[in-house]
C-alpha cells in the first residue's frame, strides 16, 4: 500500500480523529463521533482510500524534519 497522505494532512487527521473519538467516548456527541476513527486510522497508516480513488497524493511535500516522525514519504 503506497502512502498518499502527507505530514500536514496527517497531523490534522490524527488530531481531528482523536478529538471526535474522545467526544463520542465521553457522550458529548452522538454515535457519529465514532466516525473519527476513520481519519485517525488514515492518518496513522498514511493511506486514504478516497485519495487513491480520486488520484490525490499529498505526501510529496514531507521533507526530513517537517514531520514529527522525521521520515520522508
Amino acid at each position: 500500500m503506497k502512502t498518499n497522505v502527507g505530514c500536514p494532512d496527517r497531523l490534522i487527521r490524527i488530531v481531528a480523529g482523536i478529538a471526535l473519538v474522545a467526544l463520542a467516548a465521553t457522550g458529548i456527541v452522538g454515535w457519529w463521533g465514532w466516525l473519527g476513527a476513520l481519519p485517525l486510522l488514515s492518518g496513522v497508516f498514511r493511506f486514504c482510500p478516497a485519495y487513491s480513488l480520486f488520484g490525490i497524493n499529498t505526501s510529496g511535500g514531507c521533507a526530513t524534519g517537517a514531520c514529527p516522525t522525521g521520515r520522508k514519504s
